[in-house]
């Protein structure tokens, strides 16, 4: 009966994730899943975007209290971001999406998914994302891709975020990489830091080339 139950509830996930995947299509919303660590920097990345990448976006902030984070992107400057409180769910659900797809602006090319912060339930998740981004950042340690090779497995793109910090930290990046590479020998991995500024522009340009093949 429980694997009856557990078919169902995937499948339903499942056709869920393909309707908001067509909605995205039809409407030319390049969209993606952004995935990480609590504290990996996933919303402050979204504020640098607030004021620095000029396209028409909007952003889905998923968290399992308070809407904190999409506060915290309107108050960088940008007024469309959209919060989720999962209620303790470590992931958003489909279901979650297509609901906010109702009070979504349609003028927008851009759609960003924070989220919940977890490096587990989320990379099982369809939503009906184009792709998935992964973030690290070097205070949380140089193992992460090790540990939790699904959410690379499936990423198409990561961000290693607060290279500023590296000069601080026992951290080897270029294992990092070379881990990434063994799960998605395709992967584009990006250096960013919020304080510099560093490896935003190379990511703003990979987005834009990847909607063009949208």
């Amino acid at each position: 009966m429980e694997k009856k139950v557990n078919i169902s509830a995937f499948s339903n996930n499942n056709l869920t994730a393909e309707k908001n995947r067509k909605f995205f299509y039809d409407n030319g919303i390049f969209t993606t899943n952004i995935i990480g660590s609590p504290g990996c920097g996933k919303t402050s990345i979204l504020e640098y975007m607030a004021s620095h990448f000029k396209e028409k976006f909007a952003v889905i902030v998923g968290d399992v209290k308070t809407a904190l984070d999409s506060n915290r992107i309107i108050k960088a400057g940008h007024k469309y971001a959209y919060p989720i409180e999962t209620g303790g769910g470590c992931h958003i659900s489909p279901k979650q999406i297509n609901e906010k797809v109702e009070v979504l602006d349609k003028n927008i090319d851009y759609l960003f998914i924070e989220n919940v912060g977890n490096l587990v339930c989320p990379s099982s998740f369809d939503l009906g994302e184009r792709f998935k981004i992964a973030v690290l950042s070097i205070p949380e340690g140089d193992e992460k891709v090790k540990k939790y090779p699904a959410l690379f497995l499936n990423s198409q793109a990561v961000i290693i975020n607060k290279v500023d910090l590296l000069k601080y930290m026992d951290y080897d990046i270029e294992q990092v990489k070379i881990d990434c590479k063994i799960h998605n020998p395709k992967v584009r991995i990006f250096e960013t830091s919020i304080k510099t500024g560093e490896g935003f522009e190379d990511f703003f340009n990979y987005l834009r080339e990847q909607r063009k093949y949208y």
